[in-house]
């Protein structure tokens, strides 16, 4: 069993729970972070004892944050090429059902990973949205593209390019988790799902999950392209770092001075 620093990985009566450890942080993730998960997701993904896998986060402030900022801002042109939200693949191609606990905060690349998720059920309390152009931090292909089947195209369109945040109610009404509990029902109601999902054949979960991957699979891989045709040197060494910025200094960002003539 490996060894690890920022999550927890238990596996008890054939269910693997995956915890992001790094509540400090809101639960937000560096590369060492998804290194882990993608190793967690593998063993439990590999391990014939286990039948359902439930991905969740520390404590109940958050989920996820997504990725941590200060990690982002010292990524710079790195990221291009170390591109640091594969993480819905691993989720998407692992052969058991996966379920999203989301305890809380659930923003940015946290929030396109509980929706690759199969399922996703959130505390009452839980916020769901994006954060790519309030921070200069661009996604492309399949995480982006894959919400227009979760929860429709004009939806999708205002969730990504406008930021907004939803509450879990706002959430489930419009397709995007499974169901809402109060947050000292949580525990119960996922392991209501767990149960339901261990006494049907693994076998049959395993084709039909690899057969709803299938439909989008084309998608893979098309992501990184697209960011790297679509940007520019000048982009991750000043507008993406006035995202990040910001973020920390706890201000607007000024993005105005990359909107002129010519681009």
């Amino acid at each position: 069993m490996a060894t690890y620093k920022d999550i927890f990985y238990e596996k008890k009566d054939h269910v693997a729970r995956i915890t992001i450890n790094r509540p400090k942080q809101y639960n937000a993730f560096t590369g060492d972070t998804l290194k882990e998960l993608t190793l967690a997701f593998e063993a439990a993904g590999g391990d014939g004892e286990v039948g359902v896998i439930v991905l969740t986060g520390t404590g109940e402030k958050a989920f996820s944050a997504g990725g941590d900022v200060n990690w982002e801002k010292e990524g710079g042109l790195e990221r291009q090429i170390l591109e640091p939200y594969l993480m819905h693949q691993t989720v998407s191609q692992c052969p058991k059902p996966v379920i999203a606990r989301v305890n809380g905060y659930c923003i940015g690349g946290a929030n396109h990973l509980a929706y690759f998720c199969d399922f996703t059920i959130a505390a009452e309390h839980a916020i769901f949205g994006q954060n790519g152009p309030r921070v200069g931090s661009p996604a492309c292909g399949a995480i982006v593209s894959y919400l227009t089947r979760v929860i429709g195209a004009k939806r999708a369109r205002e969730m990504w390019m406008l930021s907004r945040r939803y509450s879990a109610r706002q959430a489930l009404e419009m397709g995007l988790i499974n169901a809402v509990v109060p947050m000292d029902k949580l525990d119960e109601e996922v392991d209501k799902w767990c149960q339901e999902l261990l006494a049907l054949s693994p076998t049959c979960l395993r084709i039909l999950k690899a057969s709803f991957v299938e439909e989008f699979s084309y998608l893979f891989g098309q992501g990184d392209q697209l960011r790297r045709y679509l940007t520019t040197r000048e982009f991750w060494e000043e507008e993406q770092q006035e995202g990040a910025r910001a973020f920390l200094e706890k201000r607007a960002p000024d993005f105005s001075k990359f909107r002129r003539a010519g681009r």
